[in-house]
């Protein structure tokens, strides 16, 4: 048996059935955490889809 002091073990429960009732609130790791695709295409592509009229060429 693991020795736990008579405050954790009530937070524990209310963590526990807080989950149980909403799920995990937030995950893990968000969009912000994780590295962006890096390929050279892909950041080509968005300039030219994001050029303004006034640098075309005429």
């Amino acid at each position: 048996m693991t020795s736990e002091s008579p405050q954790a073990k009530p937070e524990r429960e209310k963590r526990r059935r807080l989950a149980e009732i909403f799920g995990d609130v937030l995950p893990e790791a968000t969009s912000d955490d994780r590295p962006e695709p890096t390929s050279a295409n892909t950041r080509e592509s968005w300039y030219r889809e994001n050029r303004p009229p006034h640098h075309d060429a005429r």
